[in-house]
């Protein structure tokens, strides 16, 4: 089993570095293939994600010569001078190269531990080999297992349970507030990034419907035709701010837009239940006054960062609970494919046994006296080999469990010395 990686990721080098050594979509299958078609790199498979690039092989030249060829072809492929990649490549074979994979799946490697695009990166990566011819049966087995125990974390942690975005976290509150969003009304007062993408996840995560406005008007519009809105003229918010249940606050503003005293003379006429307010603007955009009101809740940037903090200490906690999951899973599937290189032992063990027997028959076949043709083919071809698979059973399943403690050639040189044959 000589399993090897290379990589480079967040934890080892810069974005400008990261961006010289990853692979486009386009140029995937023929980096694949040039990678599989050196001598001896017999399967490959590449993750080229932005906070990452691996490059995973099974190579027959052992550990230190398969990371030179994955380091080789890294280099050569994207027109690299080796020693650009010191200090940020990192190297690993066999069990640490399973484990590697076990932990970048089940996003416990991640800049975000927990966050969930890792896994279907994999998925596709491996789905990309597979097309391309790159990976058999070690690869594949590794690759599906990877995949088996990043579901298992993700099923018996609560890894990736808590939300550790402001825009995730804006989706909990809201949810915790009015339960079923479908029939809330979602305002996005401004057009900034974060406060788009606060309203977009609040469409998806099931918000009836969305209001837009923003100083220049055709921003409104486009962000409210983009996700099936309406948009109004800035100068009319107060006017349509009863009929909103959230109002995502996102400006450039350098002053409060959203002012208490507005805002209380307008929902006079709201007959609706809570509002909550988000206010992602910094400096802030709504005045704080303004959760004095009844019924009202607000939420601002510092907010939002003391939940995503508590989340994130509480993703590193389950996080040790997933790393001995996968402690766990990396030393039962090293055994299982130990248990699979025997291949070659098992014939040594029944060729040897049957150079005995068959060595035994012509030493006493004088004494064996007259045999048919038939007779003496069904001795070589029938009895001896019912024999020979009657004695190496035993020895087999020594073998096997040989091999999943990680040493079978202590059993054979036992074995050799039994049968007196060097």
């Amino acid at each position: 089993m000589n399993i090897v990686l290379i990589g480079i990721s967040h934890k080892t080098a810069p974005l400008e570095m990261r961006e010289r050594v990853a692979f486009s979509d386009d140029r995937m299958t023929d980096a694949l293939s040039t990678l599989v078609d050196q001598e001896n790199i017999d399967e490959g498979l590449i993750l080229s994600t932005c906070n990452r690039v691996e490059l995973l092989a099974s190579s027959p030249d052992g550990s230190e010569r398969g990371i030179d060829l994955l380091t080789e072809f890294l280099c050569g492929f994207h027109g690299l001078p080796r020693q650009s990649l010191k200090g940020h490549l990192y190297g690993l074979a066999g069990d640490r190269a399973v484990h590697h994979v076990f932990r970048v799946a089940s996003s416990l490697d991640s800049m975000v531990v927990g966050e969930s695009q890792i896994l279907g990166q994999f998925k596709d990566a491996y789905q990309h080999a597979l097309r391309a011819g790159t990976v058999g049966r070690v690869l594949s087995q590794v690759a599906h297992k990877a995949i088996s125990v990043a579901k298992r974390v993700r099923t018996e942690t609560a890894v990736s349970q808590k939300p550790v975005s402001i825009s995730s976290v804006a989706v909990e509150l809201a949810c915790k507030v009015f339960g079923d969003l479908s029939d809330n009304s979602v305002m996005l007062v401004g057009a900034g990034d974060m406060g788009e993408l606060t309203a977009k996840n609040l469409m998806e995560a099931g918000a009836g419907k969305l209001i837009v406005t923003n100083r220049t008007a055709g921003r409104a519009e486009q962000i409210a035709k983009q996700y099936g809105g309406g948009a109004i003229n800035f100068e009319a918010f107060y006017d349509v701010l009863p009929s909103a249940d959230i109002v995502i606050c996102s400006t450039g503003a350098p002053e409060y837009v959203i002012k208490t005293a507005e805002a209380k003379k307008s929902l006079k006429t709201r007959r609706r239940g809570p509002l909550l307010f988000i206010d992602i603007s910094v400096p802030r955009n709504i005045d704080p006054t303004i959760a004095n009101l009844d019924d009202v809740f607000l939420f601002d940037v510092d907010d939002f960062q003391a939940i995503v903090d508590m989340n994130l200490r509480e993703r590193e906690s389950e996080a040790r609970s997933a790393e001995a999951i996968v402690e766990a899973e990396v030393h039962q599937f090293i055994r299982h494919l130990r248990s699979l290189d025997i291949g070659p032992d098992i014939v040594e063990v029944k060729q040897l046994l049957s150079t005995m027997a068959m060595s035994e028959f012509n030493r006493n076949r004088k004494r064996i006296g007259v045999l048919t043709p038939e007779q003496e083919a069904a001795i070589q071809n029938v009895l001896i080999p019912a024999l020979v698979n009657k004695l190496s059973h035993p020895v087999i399943v020594h073998l096997k469990t040989a091999a999943r403690n990680g040493d079978t050639s202590a059993v054979l040189a036992e074995l050799r010395k039994m049968l007196r044959i060097d």
